[in-house]
């Protein structure tokens, strides 16, 4: 704790706007750790993490990571007081051991709790990562259990509350290598151009952009609920993207 109120003290006295702290649960993911290397190149935001164990960050990583049990991490949200935070948590089928229980554990009831505890904290802005084609009403495990989630959440009460709807995520795992998602990563960019319009929202993405696009929708104001597919994810980004490049601009 006294790392960041140092930095913040630092910050006032020669001026500059302390960066803004978003908390972050799922830093291990493709996305969380996308986020991290992303933010650290700018001194826009401050991520703060919270994990279950000890993990291995990314070089040049500029944060906090704080690691607790599921159950104290309303207690880490009361002490780093961010205005908002990212979810990025989630398993798949195959390592939930192809159990429902198991797979609702982690996609459903881990993200409830953590967004009740957040905001029974004083959170007001949540950042969901959700997946293309959430439905409560899918026959689709996967999709039935997306879908479920993002109403629960709806219902905790945040001020503001963003959802994105990734399709298939492009980008490098550590140490999880998935043959499958692999060669759809590979086929995607040949079939997606041939599909009707109305497949658009299922199109696979960077994990680059969905990272920008969370990290600019945590830092927006206005109130409400909002649900993002792809071309919402690429404008939010793009908005991300121009706050770091005016906080690069040279101060006249």
């Amino acid at each position: 704790m006294s790392n960041l109120r140092s930095a913040r003290q630092a910050d006032r006295t020669m001026g500059r706007k302390a960066p803004e702290r978003i908390g972050m649960v799922g830093a291990t993911g493709l996305i969380g750790r996308r986020v991290i290397e992303i933010s650290s190149e700018t001194d826009q935001v401050r991520i703060v993490g919270i994990a279950r164990r000890e993990i291995t960050l990314p070089d040049g990583a500029r944060m906090e990571m704080f690691v607790a049990d599921p159950a104290k991490w309303g207690e880490v949200f009361e002490a780093i007081k961010p205005r908002s935070f990212i979810c990025a948590l989630g398993t798949t089928w195959k390592k939930a051991g192809r159990d429902e229980e198991a797979f609702r554990a982690v996609d459903q009831d881990l993200i409830l709790q953590t967004a009740e505890a957040a905001r029974e904290a004083g959170v007001l802005n949540m950042v969901l990562i959700s997946a293309a084609g959430a439905n409560p009403g899918s026959k689709n495990l996967y999709m039935r259990v997306k879908g479920e989630t993002e109403q629960l959440v709806s219902k905790v009460g945040f001020k503001r509350l963003d959802i994105l709807r990734p399709g298939l995520l492009r980008g490098s795992r550590e140490n999880d290598f998935r043959f499958a998602e692999k060669a759809a990563m590979t086929v995607a960019p040949l079939v997606e151009p041939m599909l009707p319009a109305k497949y658009g929202m299922y199109h696979s993405v960077k994990s680059d952009l969905v990272a920008e696009a969370a990290l600019g929708l945590a830092m927006r104001r206005a109130q409400g609920r909002f649900t993002h597919d792809l071309d919402a994810m690429k404008r939010a980004a793009r908005e991300w993207r121009a706050k770091v490049e005016k906080d690069r601009e040279p101060e006249e």
